[in-house]
């Protein structure tokens, strides 16, 4: 087991998401449903480990790149941390409208890949 409890595989999960998501360029966005099934997870882990990002982390990683599937910004996410994504993706130059979706967003996806089979565990 890795610190924490954590599985090996939790691990490495961990370091490609991290991975994936420092590669969405600015003006773009994906979804955690996109990292998923080019990891071949579920999104729930993606978003499992965006939502533990230390704050360092949070501070030099583009975590607010990565959406729900509706190109939308999640509505069970923390108010305060919503607004801040908000903002950061305006200042990129996406548009959102007042339930949070990124309009024209066909044009701003970023597509992270095709599935790639993987056996974390």
């Amino acid at each position: 087991m890795a610190a924490r409890g954590k599985s090996i595989a939790f691990a490495r999960i961990r370091a490609e998401v991290i991975r994936l998501v420092a590669l969405i360029p600015p003006g773009k966005f994906t979804t955690y449903g996109s990292i998923a099934i080019h990891m071949n997870v579920i999104a729930r882990h993606v978003a499992t480990v965006l939502r533990r990002l230390s704050d360092e982390e949070s501070a030099t990683l583009p975590w607010h790149r990565v959406v729900s599937a509706d190109a939308r910004i999640s509505p069970n996410m923390d108010a305060a941390l919503s607004r801040k994504q908000r903002r950061l993706l305006k200042a990129e130059g996406l548009r959102i409208d007042k339930d949070g979706c990124i309009q024209d967003a066909d044009a701003h996806f970023h597509h992270v890949g095709v599935r790639r089979n993987i056996r974390w565990g």
